[in-house]
């Protein structure tokens, strides 16, 4: 008996502790089941309070996430063939047409009708939603190219009798894969030369200062074309090229937050006890200074789409026939009486650009400690009460 007392009394809750609020606080400090710190999950709900960019965020992650298995949604390939009892899969191995019964020992075409038939004959075959690829060129067009849009193509075809839809799925996801890879590789390198400029000051921040104003203004738009008139660019080509331009965007904003940063106790007091450069630049001074640096990424990463698009617009992009948004703008300057080319390609950029500026938007105002949102305010404010006052079925316990 009082061993059981003694471990009823071991369970019961201590003045001051609310069991509500014990059980509320572990849902406050965890983002989709992951642990983070306070500071995170409140930056994380001004996010969520900010209803445009959050949903913005959904959207363009399932418009990408949709892209990325462009393959399987646009192809002119099937996914699945059943043929005379056994099942093959054209969408990712490449087969000959007298696997099928045909007469030429060649990759098989499916559009063509006679290879159609063969499949046809014994078994059946699951085609993507879209039965084109980029760069399919349609040769039973009911009209010269480029024509309507139709229930064939349902976004019309271009100049080249190429499906307008699937290019534009392919092109959206060049775009912004090119736009990440061109904002993460930049943002690198600034942020590297933005912490050595403002940690170690003085005469390497000078030089660092006087280079940068160099290159700056260089004519950057110059000598894109005339690399382009010396090596045809390719996609790492032309990301090298971009990224050399482009990496100085960063390092004003990083530099200001380690020269602000250098001269605070805990940097003095890390530089007393002997802690090494390195360690106190990137374990200590750096992720104080990545909370500006993170609300300028999807901005960053919009003018990297915006960059490649008025590439591809004036003919220094990508390669001649790869699926480009700025391509299609092009193709909508260059034929004016198919309106379904400018309108597919401005449409998809202003919703890809709107997207990615009202994510950027609500992650600035997430990261600015001086908003503070009605919602989180009042959770804030809600569980704060509950730690302090305790119920009265719970005092009644502690009697």
């Amino acid at each position: 008996m009082r061993a059981s007392q003694q471990q009823q009394q071991d369970r019961a809750p201590t003045p001051g502790h609310d069991l509500h609020a014990l059980d509320d606080q572990p849902m406050l400090d965890r983002v989709f089941g992951l642990a983070v710190t306070p500071i995170a999950y409140r930056r994380w709900q001004n996010f969520k309070a900010n209803k445009r960019g959050y949903w913005s965020l959904w959207i363009f992650l399932a418009l990408f996430f949709f892209s990325l298995f462009a393959e399987f949604v646009a192809n002119d390939r099937p996914l699945m063939v059943r043929y005379d009892g056994a099942f093959y899969f054209p969408v990712l191995v490449d087969y000959n047409e007298t696997t099928f019964g045909g007469e030429f020992d060649l990759r098989a075409d499916y559009l063509d009708p006679f290879v159609q038939d063969l499949i046809a004959e014994k078994g059946w075959a699951v085609w993507p939603l879209v039965p084109y690829s980029y760069d399919t060129i349609l040769l039973d067009l009911s009209a010269p190219a480029p024509s309507a849009p139709s229930p064939q193509n349902w976004l019309g075809t271009d100049d080249q009798a190429r499906d307008v839809t699937a290019r534009m799925i392919y092109g959206f996801r060049i775009s912004v894969v090119f736009g990440l890879l061109l904002a993460l590789v930049s943002s690198v390198i600034g942020i590297l030369s933005g912490a050595v400029q403002g940690y170690f000051g003085g005469l390497t921040d000078l030089l660092f200062q006087r280079f940068i104003e160099i290159w700056s203004g260089l004519p950057s738009l110059f000598i894109l074309i005339i690399m382009a008139s010396v090596i045809t660019p390719g996609f790492f080509t032309l990301l090298i090229i971009l990224v050399a331009f482009s990496w100085t965007a960063l390092i004003g904003v990083v530099r200001a937050e380690f020269l602000r940063a250098r001269s605070l106790d805990y940097v003095k007091a890390a530089t007393a006890l002997g802690v090494s450069n390195r360690k106190i630049m990137f374990s200590h001074m750096l992720p104080n200074a990545m909370v500006a640096t993170i609300t300028m990424m999807p901005f960053i990463l919009s003018g990297a789409v915006t960059a490649l698009t008025g590439l591809d617009f004036l003919g220094f992009g990508l390669p001649p026939g790869s699926a480009s948004l700025g391509e299609l703008l092009k193709q909508g300057k260059s034929n004016l009486e198919a309106p379904w080319l400018g309108l597919t390609g401005f449409l998809s950029l202003a919703v890809m650009l709107s997207l990615l500026v009202f994510i950027g938007e609500a992650v600035r105002d997430a990261f600015d400690p001086r908003k503070l949102f009605n919602g989180v305010k009042a959770a804030e404010t809600a569980v704060r009460d509950r730690q302090a006052t305790p119920s009265e079925p719970q005092q009644e316990g502690v009697r």
